[in-house]
């Protein structure tokens, strides 16, 4: 919803789009990337539930500071809260979902919640837009609280059977080192990927950060990421698969909007019309791939799926846009199936996990999604400085089609027992 609002803020406050986009919208994706891996480490500690309403209630303190902040520091400030928030709240969410229900729901549970993601995506610039007008963009920080958050948290509290702590008095301490080399390095490699022209030293210091979190990882006592987990197929295969494709989704959603403005004068409503034919064809992909990935299996579910969506990039690539509408097709299967491989992908990585590790998996898995649209909007940003956007879109519909298509790869090498 933020997105909409971001220019009525940067003239209440004084300060420049560019720099509002930087305080907003990348500490967000930065903070949520960074503090998914200790926050589903956590959670296996604590249990997941735990984990849960402690993220909902750091989530509702940023919401309440964003309607209170009057200064871009104070507003900074609330939007690293939800980040920490939603960041310990998807792990344990996943996790829940993993830990409370036999595997053969799985799958229609986790279509169920990609569907719910896509859904948001697709209605949040419109509804945020609309309360903007009407109340002013500091209302967007009171919806969170009011009804949704309420909402949320009767959900969470009253909930029977969530699960307990499944580790119970660890032996070991928490690895503090290794979640700060995992932050460190994931840090200065999202900031690099956002800033091309200065980006060695950034990615110099990352890899070695990465580099020493990898040699840590494999010694400690209880890592704040299990490498093995990297050595079952179904859960690398699965968290990679997600990762690719939400790089595509963020690249398509970033880029779009500027393509269709430059080249064919379209409005952001115009813009926004378009592109929900990817968010709601992904909201009914979700919900169809759930049932299908149950009824044939996590593999055949995800081969399906990778190959509709690996046909909406071919046709991105070898159809050039003549218009707005002429987009809706390939939309439409790029839409439908990134909606259909997802909960087949997610059940697969997931399924790969011990009980005792759901909240550790999850939260790779979500880290994976995230660094994923990290690089897509990178690769967007760099390609957006040539003045003719539609030659960059068919540069980057390559980029698209190779994505998927390892995508596809990665489906077929889903294990069948899965």
């Amino acid at each position: 919803m933020i997105a909409v609002a971001i220019p009525a803020i940067a003239t209440d406050l004084a300060v420049l789009p560019a720099q509002l986009v930087q305080w907003l919208v990348s500490s967000y994706l930065l903070v949520s990337i960074v503090a998914q891996s200790p926050a589903g480490k956590l959670g296996d500690r604590w249990g997941h539930g735990r984990m849960l309403r402690w993220g909902q209630l750091i989530f509702a303190a940023g919401s309440v500071a964003g309607y209170l902040a009057h200064a871009m520091p104070v507003l900074a400030v609330a939007r690293i809260l939800m980040a920490l928030g939603g960041a310990i709240m998807v792990p344990g969410a996943m996790a829940t979902l993993r830990t409370s229900l036999p595997e053969a729901q799985r799958a229609k549970a986790f279509g169920a919640f990609g569907s719910v993601m896509a859904l948001s995506a697709a209605i949040g610039p419109l509804v945020g837009g609309e309360i903007a007008a009407r109340f002013g963009w500091d209302a967007l920080f009171l919806v969170n609280i009011v009804p949704l958050g309420l909402v949320a948290a009767t959900a969470a509290y009253k909930r029977p059977g969530v699960p307990r702590p499944l580790v119970d008095r660890p032996k070991s301490r928490f690895d503090l080192l290794g979640s700060a080399l995992l932050a460190i390095g994931l840090a200065m490699l999202v900031t690099a990927a956002r800033n091309i022209q200065d980006a060695f030293p950034l990615v110099i210091v990352g890899v070695g950060a990465l580099f020493v979190f990898v040699w840590w990882e494999l010694r400690t006592e209880d890592p704040v990421i299990d490498l093995k987990l990297f050595t079952r197929r179904a859960f690398t295969a699965g968290a990679c698969i997600v990762g690719l494709q939400n790089f595509a989704m963020y690249a398509l959603l970033f880029e779009l909007p500027l393509v269709f403005s430059q080249s064919f004068q379209a409005t952001p409503a115009e813009s926004g019309r378009a592109l929900l034919a990817l968010t709601l064809a992904m909201v009914v992909g979700s919900t169809v791939g759930g049932h299908t990935a149950a009824r044939l299996g996590f593999r055949r579910a995800a081969i399906i799926g990778t190959t509709v969506a690996l046909t909406g990039g071919i046709l991105l690539w070898l159809n050039p846009l003549v218009s707005v509408a002429s987009s809706f097709l390939t939309l439409l299967a790029l839409g439908l199936g990134l909606g259909l491989s997802t909960p087949a992908a997610n059940s697969a990585s997931m399924s790969a996990v011990r009980g005792s590790e759901s909240g550790m998996g999850s939260a790779v898995s979500g880290t994976l999604r995230y660094l994923g649209g990290v690089a897509g909007v990178a690769m967007v940003s760099a390609l957006a400085t040539t003045d003719v956007l539609l030659h960059a879109l068919q540069l980057s519909s390559v980029v698209f089609v190779f994505a998927l298509a390892l995508a596809l790869v990665l489906a077929c090498s889903i294990p069948k027992s899965r």
